[in-house]
Parts: C-alpha cells; structure tokens; sequence
C-alpha cells in the first residue's frame, strides 16, 4: 500500500530540489530523514517536511507500519513562474522567472 504527500506552490526552482531528491529516492524513511537533516540547501528542509507529512498520512492506517517504510518516489514538477522585470541600462528591462515547484512524495512498504 502507498501513501502520499504533496507541497504545492514552493518558491524553490525544481532544478534544485531534483538535485536532493536523487539523494534519498529508494532509501528507508529513517536513514532518508538522517541524510536530510545534514544537508545545508534549502530544499532539504522543504524534502524533509513533506515526507514527514507523508508519515502522517500513513500513521492513519493501521494496517502500515510507519517502522517499514520506504520512499518509494519523489517528483518534482514546475509549478507555475512568477515572472518579473528588472531595468537594464538604455531603458530596457530583462524578464526575471521565479519558478515553483510541486512536490510529490510517495511511501510505501517494504517487501521483503
């Protein structure tokens, strides 16, 4: 059985959070958390608190045990680009993109 968990609209570029997210796709939620916490990008952190919520949502079943589980996958998609001008020399402006990015975590049980 699969859980999941999904953070939509975060102001971080999906490049970056893709970067984390190799890093822990397939490992066990606890030894994922621990690589998590250690980590200094910003997206480690966001990682970090949506497979938390993921646990959350698994602990509402009691046929899952939490102890078990493994991050089965993790998606990053671009969300919608807040877009911006910034004024350039002559009169001209250049366009900023400020992406976002949906998250999406997937647990599941592991079989043996």
């Amino acid at each position: 059985m699969e859980v999941r968990a999904v953070a939509k609209y975060i102001r971080i570029s999906p490049q970056k959070v893709r970067l984390i997210i190799d890093v822990v796709k397939g490992k066990p939620v606890e030894v994922g958390l621990d690589l998590l916490k250690f980590m200094p990008q910003k997206a480690a952190t966001i990682i970090e608190k949506v497979i938390r919520s993921a646990i959350a949502n698994a602990d509402q079943y009691p046929d899952i045990d939490v102890d078990s589980l493994v991050i089965r996958n993790i998606i990053a998609d671009k969300g919608p680009m807040l877009k911006r001008f910034r004024a350039r020399a002559r009169g001209r402006g250049t366009r900023i993109l400020k992406r976002t990015t949906h998250i999406t975590v997937i647990l599941a049980e592991e079989t043996i």
